[in-house]
């Protein structure tokens, strides 16, 4: 497995979903609900029998409704498409109970529309529009962007604008972001070594940070507070932060990992917590205090301070506070593809490797009072 994603719609049960690559059964869809309080998971099956399934995302305004791209082998060729999917019902919200007798009920899912790519190529991954009712996605095939609007119930995609990347050499884009800021018309997307960002009215590129890394550029992610802060991370080992105005440096550099870091997401409440994922099998927890929205810590009441306090705290103000790894998962035994935080509990998120293990983690207590308190 690959493809991970929280259920971006549910924000008030614990809720991932998990995309399988097998080559010899049907693939499928794991729906991962985790109960809190009793540390038990909960999971449900559903069944993806189009093809192994390479990336998956979730609509931000409809719990039912997911895409996914997945592998489908047609006359000795492997084409990657993209497609979008309805769950049964009675699974669409969180917090369920796992059947009983899981071989017994697995469901199918319902298709909705597939992203017709016959003219575009392969497909690499497919955002929803952050802040959307659901009906704007775009997707990235081999070297276009492609801007869909899905109408009647999702039931039909058109294309209703579209971009491509002009060039010498092998252009494919590896990943892209949708920015929750400036009215959610800016993408990032990643293709080879660069990262560029592209206006959604005009599809035109509006920055490029050429070698952005020395290797293939895996994963973006922008920071959800402060709109012109991104995050890339790639096959050099290496995760860096940009202020996407001034493009000429990374604003900082974090080189903890031991081989390609194939993903990066940052905390959608607190924007200094960074999760990374690596084929060296682990998850690493960065605090990137200097560069988030508070970089000097919570400021405090000046009435609630006596004098000698007062001088005290001002001198404490002033330093920002140290950039450090908070903590390092080492509890898988395969390459990380996938790190996601939960869209219902800001302090809780998941990992997934290779082999199919999902890993469920929360923030250590000591620094969740320390950010809260």
């Amino acid at each position: 497995a690959r493809a991970l994603t929280p259920q971006t719609a549910e924000t008030d049960a614990i809720r991932f979903l998990v995309g399988t690559q097998s080559l010899r059964y049907d693939n499928q869809i794991h729906i991962i609900d985790f109960d809190d309080e009793n540390n038990i998971i909960n999971k449900n099956v559903l069944l993806h029998q189009v093809g192994e399934i390479w990336h998956i995302s979730t609509s931000p305004a409809d719990k039912g409704v997911l895409s996914t791209c997945y592998n489908k082998t047609s006359d000795t060729k492997v084409m990657t498409c993209a497609a979008v999917w309805r769950m049964p019902k009675e699974l669409e919200s969180g917090s369920h109970e796992s059947p009983d007798d899981s071989s017994s009920n697995t469901q199918t899912l319902q298709l909705l529309c597939h992203l017709d790519n016959t003219a575009h190529g392969n497909m690499a991954c497919v955002m929803w529009e952050p802040m959307g009712d659901g009906k704007k996605i775009i997707s990235l095939a081999d070297n276009n962007i492609l801007l869909w609007d899905l109408q009647e119930s999702s039931s039909q995609a058109v294309l209703s604008s579209s971009a491509a990347l002009e060039g010498k050499g092998q252009l494919k884009f590896t990943s892209g972001r949708w920015s929750p800021h400036h009215n959610c018309t800016q993408i990032a997307t990643a293709n080879d070594t660069t990262v560029r960002g592209w206006d959604t009215r005009s599809m035109r590129q509006i920055y490029c940070i050429e070698n952005a890394h020395g290797q293939l550029v895996r994963d973006l992610d922008f920071n959800p507070n402060k709109q012109y802060y991104l995050a890339s991370c790639g096959d050099d080992c290496k995760v860096k932060f940009w202020d996407t105005r001034n493009v000429t440096e990374p604003v900082k550099t974090l080189e903890e990992h031991s081989h390609w870091v194939w993903n990066v997401r940052y905390n959608h409440s607190h924007d200094q917590l960074i999760l990374t994922g690596s084929s060296d099998s682990r998850v690493i927890l960065s605090n990137m205090v200097s560069i988030s929205s508070e970089p000097f810590g919570h400021m405090v009441d000046d009435d609630e301070l006596s004098d000698q306090e007062d001088q005290h705290q001002e001198e404490k103000i002033k330093e920002p506070l140290q950039d450090s790894v908070i903590a390092t998962y080492e509890e898988h035994e395969d390459s990380v593809y996938a790190v996601e935080w939960s869209s219902a509990d800001p302090w809780l998120f998941a990992s997934l490797s290779y082999d199919g293990r999902l890993v469920i983690n929360r923030v250590p207590r000591a620094l969740k009072y320390h950010i809260l308190l």
